[in-house]
């Protein structure tokens, strides 16, 4: 036989060994020619490798839900929840239905959106009931609408603040009266709901009882209540006849004696340091009104300085008894006689008149009245007026650096100055000259008065140091943003090392299981004349379309099928 045919025999099984060593590629006509079990298990598996990769997607890119809006009504809530729905935000209720959370990188964006919406309303009802009105309502029904919108309104500018996290408002309006004895005034009443650990100061209460005063007419700030949740009154008047301190009155002690002592501790720390000294001061503050009326008579001893009230003078001239009017009435008897113009009996012809006429009498009264001296005074002493001050002052040691102490032994040697600045500080009390120093400026700062009995006290002893920790640094690897962005990089990482291993370890091996057909044997021929041994399986691992390649064979080559036949008949026999 020719060497040629001999030799294709075993060329084929050189191909086949090569074409073994390689992978084959995955046949899917041999997965369809399974067997049921293997092919009901290999369903099963790429099944579960789906549905894990499926999975570990959804769970990879769960958003990270925040809190939108919490404690809203069941209207606010209904309301929300269709705008966003509007809007294309996902969402999810949490916590029965009390918080409406949304992912978290879009709560800003979504809250102003809600906002410029005007979501949420709130449970109080504001002005939207006048926008609201119907036709045909009362003048009353109108009236109580109005009265309701402003105290939703009223409500909602309190709820504004901060500590403040509900509130309503209660307006006692009469009814306007033609009649000014029958007028009453409008009455308000508050009650706020705090978050809390918060608490609303004077201030605060004052500013919601004038804000409700203003807008409501002829309401007055003292007519105006405020509550909190716990029924306790905050809007305490203060009662000239009650006994004891309002709020007022204890935080005008407290600024008092606050403003002292930071009037200390300023004017001595630029001289013992920063931290070395401690000041109190405990204030007598006489919050007693006093008023007095004074109505004071002194009496009129020098004329010269009392003041004329009124003055009278009454003057008369009586005639004696003698001759009296003679004569026939007319013009001529009423003239007076003529003067004479010679001496009767050596007298002057007046004065012979005269004496005929007889005496005269003159009569002078004069009533003069002085002012009363009287001083009328209202005398008004102050709401607020310190009757005494005390103030305790204690002085830390003085502080001696380590080298100062040193110097005269230290002598600028090397080591001793290094010995020196290693050393701690050293405290030392201070001179009776500087504290009678300390002493006096502290009297200048506090006002100090002998008269009016204030105390102060004045020490100089050593401060413990506060045994304090060193400050730690918080590491990188404990940081806020170092931990979120490690669970991040966890949750993918986790992601991927699952999908790896369900390819590698579970998909993959049952698909080259599935697939890998059963080994034939390839037979090494050999030509019966030349001497060459019988066919033998050949060497190497299985090739999985050696029946396609042996079919091919055949059709090329039939002489080698036949020796392979002929072989196999020698060797029967």
């Amino acid at each position: 036989m020719d060497t040629s045919v001999a030799a294709a025999p075993a060329q084929a099984a050189v191909a086949a060994r090569s074409a073994g060593q390689a992978r084959p590629p995955i046949d899917v006509t041999r997965i369809a020619a399974l067997p049921a079990r293997q092919a009901l298990g290999l369903m099963v598996g790429l099944a579960a490798l789906i549905a894990f990769a499926i999975g570990g997607w959804m769970w990879a890119q769960t958003p990270d839900w925040r809190v939108l809006y919490s404690n809203l009504s069941d209207r606010d809530g209904g309301a929300v929840v269709a705008a966003l729905g509007t809007m294309n935000v996902p969402y999810k209720v949490a916590e029965g239905g009390g918080a409406i959370m949304v992912p978290s990188a879009q709560v800003h964006d979504t809250r102003l959106k809600l906002a410029s919406q005007g979501l949420p309303k709130g449970s109080v009802v504001g002005y939207e009931l006048v926008d609201a009105q119907k036709f045909g309502a009362t003048q009353f029904q109108e009236q109580m609408n109005f009265q309701r919108g402003l105290e939703g309104e009223l409500a909602r500018s309190i709820q504004s603040l901060a500590a403040v996290a509900g509130a309503r408002v209660h307006l006692a309006i009469p009814k306007p009266s033609v009649f000014t004895r029958e007028t009453a005034a409008p009455t308000a009443s508050v009650l706020v709901t705090l978050h809390p650990g918060r608490t609303l100061d004077r201030a605060q209460v004052n500013g919601i009882v004038h804000l409700v005063a203003s807008s409501v007419p002829e309401l007055a700030v003292d007519r105006v209540s405020v509550l909190d949740q716990n029924g306790a009154l905050l809007s305490q008047r203060r009662d000239g006849d009650g006994g004891g301190l309002d709020a007022t009155q204890l935080a005008y002690v407290k600024q008092v004696e606050q403003a002292t002592i930071q009037r200390i501790v300023d004017i001595l720390e630029p001289i013992v340091g920063r931290g070395n000294v401690r000041a109190q001061v405990t204030a007598d503050v006489d919050f007693r009104r006093v008023e007095s009326v004074a109505e004071t008579y002194r009496p009129n001893q020098d004329p010269k300085a009392s003041a004329v009230r009124t003055q009278q003078t009454a003057e008369s001239l009586q005639q004696g008894s003698g001759a009296g009017a003679a004569g026939v009435p007319g013009a001529l008897t009423n003239q007076p006689p003529a003067s004479a113009s010679a001496p009767i009996d050596g007298k002057p012809a007046t004065a012979a008149a005269a004496a005929t006429a007889g005496p005269m009498a003159t009569r002078k009264d004069a009533t003069t009245a002085y002012e009363v001296d009287k001083t009328i005074q209202h005398t008004r002493g102050p709401s607020a007026g310190l009757r005494r001050l005390s103030a305790a002052v204690i002085v830390n040691h003085k502080r001696v650096a380590p080298g100062e102490a040193k110097a005269a032994d230290a002598k600028g040697d090397a080591k001793a100055d290094a010995k020196a600045a290693d050393a701690k500080p050293t405290f030392t009390a201070r001179t009776p000259q500087e504290m009678e120093q300390i002493q006096s400026l502290v009297r200048e700062a506090m006002g100090y008065s002998q008269e009016r009995g204030d105390g102060l006290s004045v020490a100089n002893a050593p401060f413990s140091e506060p045994e304090t920790a060193p400050a730690v640094e918080t590491p990188w690897w404990k940081s806020a943003d170092t931990i979120s962005t490690a669970k991040e990089t966890a949750r993918y990482a986790a992601y991927a090392a699952l999908l790896a291993w369900l390819w590698f370890g579970v998909a993959r091996p049952m698909l080259r299981r599935a697939s890998t057909p059963v080994a034939e044997p390839v037979f090494d021929t050999g030509s019966a004349d030349d001497g060459a041994a019988p066919a033998r399986p050949a060497a190497g691992p299985p090739a999985l379309d050696s029946l396609t390649r042996a079919r091919q064979v055949a059709r090329d080559d039939p002489k080698i099928v036949a020796n392979v036949v002929r072989s196999w008949v020698t060797k029967d026999e």
